[in-house]
């Protein structure tokens, strides 16, 4: 028997009053509890309301208001407003009997709703954007980087949060599971925790150890390139230098003068803002570069990928003393890649990742207080005796130093303070958004003139 379908039944929305978001006046009294929204049920909840896709309708998912409101939350519409909203959509179907209905026809009575509540155009694009990155299966990767105690793991959760990514990763855990190894690639001691003879020996050893830990992650880079899902990245063990490459691993990309150093509770994105990410985003080529010059065939390594981090370390003054094989090895880990383009470039069937990296900052004085807390509580002080706190912190200070130096190649530096958090986190997640944005425009094929 063929199934009836519903075509453009589009469903007068009323203003949403307050009371009408669940049938609580039905129950007994009870004491007031608080339960998280996942779990808060409602009668609409054992309704099924069939979703059809495509133009002939031949395949179906059932709507689900929690994942709707994930969704929403997306757009930066507030969490408990797109549970209103995912519900209030929920009852009107219900309600108007609408249990099976297209994607196009359950998308015009959403917009409706959100309109109602005050999110329009803006978000709805919003809406529209992400639903098309997701169809597209757009590879992004979104590395969160910095020193200890600046707020990585923290930023990097609610990120994930606020644009439903599942994915989140360690380099810690990874770093652990390296350092326990039969081999044994990395010493027992973390860099920042060892005595250097100079900075420039410190910095090398760090990136030495950032392509240890590159390599432990190529599995789950490889995965997400492949099936096109989204994963954020955070730890200490990431070296921009390894990611600022362009599609081609040939040359640096992004590369331009100005200082990107944000401090975001004086931030709002606008249109300039926009423009500038094309210039940031690192899934993007300089085609003004044109080809990069190899230095030496046995190196493998191109003079533009070591301009990378000789330009950052130019920044920190580091080198005049630094040998220049010493530089080489610092930016070993380009040639490694060329044998693993797929890991971070595009798959020629496949569309162009985003990767986005962000360094995050905090100021000095309450970076040191932090660190000298966090040092206290931690037990390898007794592996490296001679070394005092205040040495451990300036190590750990010209590692921040080496991260925040490649704001000069494009990359974003974001201050992290306690009492502007919440602003750190909204301006983070809307550059994020027009960082997909621009990736999906790049992403989209020209029509070739007929």
């Amino acid at each position: 028997m063929k199934r009836e379908k519903e075509k453009e039944k589009g469903v007068a929305v009323t203003s949403p009053v307050s009371g009408e978001d669940s049938d609580d006046k039905q129950r007994p009294s009870f004491p007031s509890v608080r339960f998280s929204s996942r779990n808060a049920s409602s009668k609409y909840d054992f309704v099924k309301v069939k979703v059809w896709l495509g133009d002939n309708a031949d395949h179906y998912y059932v709507l689900s208001r929690f994942l709707l409101s994930r969704m929403l939350t997306v757009t930066k519409i507030p969490n408990h407003v797109a549970i209103k909203i995912a519900l209030e959509l929920k009852k009107l179907l219900t309600d108007n009997s609408l249990l099976d209905v297209s994607q196009s026809d359950l998308e015009v009575n959403l917009f409706k709703l959100m309109e109602r509540r005050g999110y329009g155009e803006e978000y709805i694009n919003r809406y529209k954007m992400m639903t098309r990155f997701h169809h597209q299966r757009v590879p992004l990767v979104i590395l969160v980087c910095g020193t200890a105690c600046v707020g990585k793991s923290t930023i990097a959760t609610q990120l994930a949060q606020r644009l439903n990514l599942p994915n989140v990763l360690q380099t810690d855990m990874v770093y652990e599971l390296l350092r326990t190894s039969t081999d044994a690639p990395l010493a027992s001691t973390p860099v920042w925790a060892r005595d250097f003879s100079s900075s420039e020996e410190l910095i090398t050893e760090f990136c030495r150890e950032c392509r240890v830990v590159r390599k432990g992650l190529a599995g789950d880079l490889k995965k997400a390139m492949k099936d096109g899902k989204p994963i954020i990245i955070e730890g200490i063990h990431l070296d921009p230098s390894i990611y600022l490459v362009d599609d081609d691993n040939k040359s640096p990309s992004g590369v331009h003068s100005e200082n990107k150093e944000i401090n975001p509770a004086f931030m709002t994105l606008d249109d300039n803002a926009t423009a500038q990410i094309k210039d940031i985003h690192v899934g993007s080529s300089d085609e003004s570069n044109g080809g990069s010059r190899i230095l030496s065939s046995d190196e493998g390594v191109s003079a533009d990928q070591v301009d990378v981090v000789s330009n950052s370390m130019a920044s920190m003054g580091l080198t005049e003393s630094i040998p220049e094989h010493k530089v080489f090895l610092a930016v070993a880990s380009l040639r490694e890649l060329e044998t693993d383009k797929t890991t971070i470039s595009r798959a020629k069937s496949g569309p162009k990742p985003i990767i986005v990296p962000i360094v995050l900052k905090m100021a000095e004085f309450d970076h040191k207080a932090l660190l000298e807390e966090w040092i206290s509580a931690r037990t390898f002080n007794d592996k490296c005796p001679d070394l005092d706190n205040e040495k451990l912190i300036a190590n750990l200070k010209t590692i921040q130093d080496y991260l925040c130096s490649f704001t000069s190649q494009g990359l974003t530096v974001v201050n992290v303070s306690a009492t502007t958090f919440p602003q750190t986190l909204d301006w983070l997640h809307g550059y994020l958004l027009q960082c997909i944005e621009q990736g999906i425009k790049e992403n989209v094929t020209p029509v070739a003139p007929s």
